[in-house]
């Protein structure tokens, strides 16, 4: 049955128990400190994927807007993130902007039916090898695309592939510009000093600012968001929406589902990461719905794709955020900023920009988290590598694919490793504890039991066939234990229901004893019960037994 209150935003629930100007003052002191960080990043972050940086701020505006208003994080942020740049540079270098847009606007809808399926719940599980692997490698392909801008290289086309690109910069290493490495190189070496003595200074607002007042003052000849792009607009764009054809959907298709899936593990792991900062708990449902107007409407007001960013969002928190007012007024004041910033922006050095960038990756890369995993047992080693090299050398689509995939295949190795199948005198010693009822030395003479302990799922379907297919002879009643079964699958069902069906056309009874809640109603979902007498459902192995004696008895007379 749907819980209504799963979709509830935030902003609703937490604005309607009171509001104060005490919360006021903390909702925008937390909503300027964030802008000031997001306003270098979003434009930082719209470069990095091909695209121009307006339409980073387009992004934080709209997308960070809406997703504090309907989102089901009392402190959630959100905006571009560095996630999404290899994915946005590789959309738009094979489909445009237009192929961007569509692909988002896939996704915004795959999102809100996940939210309504309530998939919130189930998408925080995906295994942390594969999030640490992908998350990984898009930082090392992010610092990757840098080192261009970084050193003011003098390359027409750079290739899309990651050997590529090191192959391509090695053989124009000959064209650095000096000047271009000299800002760039400082502006680094200031946001590492600053990130490492853990300042509370809007670091990367510091090191554009200084690059551009260098360039503005001293006339050094590097290339600047001015002479690349243009002066940023003042204002918002004319809302418009991409033509979309049964074509361009069947093309972007894998695309738009690794951009759902980046936002909806992002958003969900900084909501969750917010919720232990604050001892709070968001709504991860609502969470998802908001992320998918938040996307549809980003590529409306020409942005990009959107998730929670959990730097900002922790920002935020460490601010004195109170309630979702506090990403709404982040939102307000980039607007303002946009206004009133515009010329000014213009002067700001793509290699500072580079150095954001690169420190962004830094971050991202998670380097002491990657290390612990890889003490981890091999498979989960494997799983993690094979994700990390796909990310890098193939396709960040194929290894989030490969990696769920390889993650599923394995946890479905470990159900079939801690699922034990018993039988005949290991069941009786187990059941000594059941009842003070004796119980006999041995099963009667014509009695099969078997005992299943653990998960009950499709992995372990064929081992129960192979099992039931050692019996020698055809016995005259088959007792089943699932005493230690918490719960079945349908193929598991299945089996249950094809051994019962061979059986009866034997004339052996079957006999179920001490099935548990889950197992049991699924049990009368797929019409099982129907088959077998209410008489051979027993509450334990002693009564099981019994009734077996009664069946031989019977059959003797």
């Amino acid at each position: 049955m749907m819980n209504f209150f799963d979709f509830v935003p935030k902003s609703i629930s937490s604005l309607s128990k009171g509001y104060s100007l005490a919360m006021f003052r903390g909702d925008f002191m937390a909503g300027l400190t964030v802008s000031i960080v997001a306003l270098p990043l979003a434009m930082a972050l719209a470069i990095a994927s091909g695209t121009t940086p307006e339409k980073g701020l387009f992004t934080a505006i709209i997308a960070g807007f809406l997703i504090s208003l309907l989102g089901g994080s009392r402190h959630q942020i959100g905006g571009p993130t560095g996630a999404f740049v290899v994915i946005i540079y590789n959309v738009i270098a094979q489909f445009g902007y237009e192929g961007l847009a569509i692909a988002t606007v896939m996704a915004g809808i795959m999102l809100l039916i996940a939210g309504i399926l309530k998939v919130g719940t189930i998408i925080r599980f995906i295994p942390q090898p594969v999030v640490t692997g992908f998350t990984s490698g898009i930082a090392i392909v992010l610092f990757t695309g840098q080192i261009k801008s970084l050193l003011g290289l003098s390359i027409e086309n750079m290739p899309a592939d990651f050997v590529d690109r090191w192959v391509v910069y090695w053989q124009h290493i000959q064209t650095i510009h000096w000047p271009t490495l000299m800002i760039g190189g400082v502006s680094l070496a200031i946001l590492f000093v600053l990130q490492s003595l853990k300042v509370r200074l809007p670091s990367f607002l510091i090191v554009m600012t200084l690059g551009g007042g260098i360039v503005w003052l001293f006339g050094v000849p590097v290339d600047t968001i001015g002479s690349k792009f243009g002066q940023i607009p003042k204002t918002l764009p004319v809302p418009y929406f991409p033509h979309i054809t049964w074509e361009k959907i069947v093309l972007l298709l894998p695309s738009a589902f690794t951009i759902a899936f980046l936002a909806g593990i992002e958003s969900l792991l900084s909501a969750m990461i917010a919720d232990g900062m604050t001892g709070r708990r968001h709504r991860p449902n609502a969470e998802l719905l908001a992320q998918g107007v938040a996307n549809i409407a980003s590529v409306c007001f020409c942005g990009i794709p959107a998730t929670g960013a959990i730097a900002r969002t922790i920002t935020n928190i460490r601010s004195g955020a109170q309630t979702p007012l506090a990403g709404i007024i982040h939102s307000a004041l980039l607007l303002l900023f946009m206004w009133f910033l515009s010329p000014i922006v213009g002067w700001i050095p793509l290699t500072s920009l580079a150095a954001v960038m690169i420190i962004v990756a830094w971050n991202m890369s998670e380097i002491e988290h990657f290390r612990y995993l890889m003490s981890a047992p091999k498979s989960d080693r494997a799983v993690l590598l094979i994700t990390f090299f796909l990310t890098i050398m193939v396709d960040l689509t194929i290894a989030v694919q490969v990696g769920i995939t390889l993650a599923a295949l394995l946890f479905m190795k470990r159900m079939n490793d801690v699922t034990a199948i018993q039988t005949g005198v290991s069941i009786l010693k187990s059941t000594a504890n059941e009842k003070t009822d004796s119980l006999p030395p041995k099963m009667p003479e014509g009695v099969e039991a078997f005992q299943i302990t653990g998960p009950f799922f499709f992995c372990v379907a064929n081992r129960l066939k192979d099992e039931l297919a050692k019996i020698r002879g055809i016995p005259k009643v088959f007792i089943l234990r699932m005493r230690h079964v918490p719960t079945m699958d349908a193929t598991a069902a299945h089996t249950l229901l094809s051994f019962i069906k061979k059986s009866q056309q034997r004339g052996t009874h079957v006999i179920f004893a001490a099935v548990q809640e889950q197992p049991l109603k699924v049990m009368k979902q797929m019409k099982i019960h129907k088959l077998i007498s209410p008489e051979n459902f027993v509450s334990s192995t002693v009564d099981a037994i019994k009734r077996a004696q009664k069946i031989l008895e019977s059959e003797k007379t």
